[in-house]
């Protein structure tokens, strides 16, 4: 049996798990750094990418005393991101059409939960090109690019409907700038994972982030952040 410990883990890492140990080097992860295996006593094995000293993190899991293999994964491209598009106005032809269809949605939650709203079209912008039907090679969903559990934690059931979606992702990015007070390390962790900036104690040194945290930044800023559309309405 396999365990995934909390990191910043892939769909390709979780079908590593399901192949089998042998095969971890035939899969890039999505992020430098070191992948671990680890089993216990019983012969159950940790798969995970949080460690300390040599040994995984978090008290749940110091029962995996041996170490069975160590991978390096190189940073993937970041250019491959192509929902990112090559500038930041761009919009993937797979997108919606008019940029601005999900705005009363967008103000709405954001109204709700003390979110600025233009900061959360420069997300939506990054993470689907504004294609509610947009589904990442990880299981991310929707406009917002829920995962499954994000969905599950903050009370959507539908994460394909754009009302439950925006909802959703408004009520997480609260939380994650209730966490960081910077608003850079909450949309790193919109990405990342709040684990991982906790963990490296602002954005991960991860280039995806990065390059995410960038591109939100300038659309936030260039795009959005003086759109009239957005601002009558906060």
């Amino acid at each position: 049996m396999f365990v995934k410990q909390t990191g910043f883990l892939t769909a390709k890492t979780l079908r590593m798990a399901i192949l089998g140990v042998g095969l971890l080097s035939l899969f890039p992860m999505a992020n430098a750094g070191n992948m671990y295996v680890f089993k216990d006593s019983k012969g159950q094995v940790l798969l995970t990418n949080v460690v300390n000293n040599g040994r995984p993190a978090g008290d749940n899991f110091q029962k995996f005393t041996q170490t069975v293999k160590v991978t390096y994964y190189p940073d993937t491209n970041v250019h491959s991101y192509s929902n990112w598009g090559s500038n930041e106005a761009a919009v993937p032809a797979s997108g919606s059409k008019n940029k601005n269809a999900y705005d009363s949605l967008i103000v709405a939650s954001a109204l709700r939960h003390g979110v600025d709203p233009a900061l959360m079209k420069a997300m939506m912008h990054t993470e689907s090109g504004f294609n509610p039907n947009a589904r990442s090679p990880v299981g991310a969903q929707g406009l917002m690019q829920l995962m499954p559990a994000t969905a599950r934690r903050f009370g959507v059931t539908n994460a394909w409907d754009p009302a439950q979606n925006i909802e959703g992702a408004a009520k997480y990015i609260k939380y994650l700038t209730n966490r960081f007070s910077n608003l850079q390390h909450a949309v790193a962790g919109y990405n990342a994972g709040e684990g991982n900036v906790s963990k490296y104690g602002g954005i991960p040194p991860f280039r995806e982030t990065r390059d995410y945290v960038q591109r939100v930044m300038s659309r936030y800023n260039n795009l959005y952040r003086n759109d009239p559309n957005l601002q009558a309405r906060r």
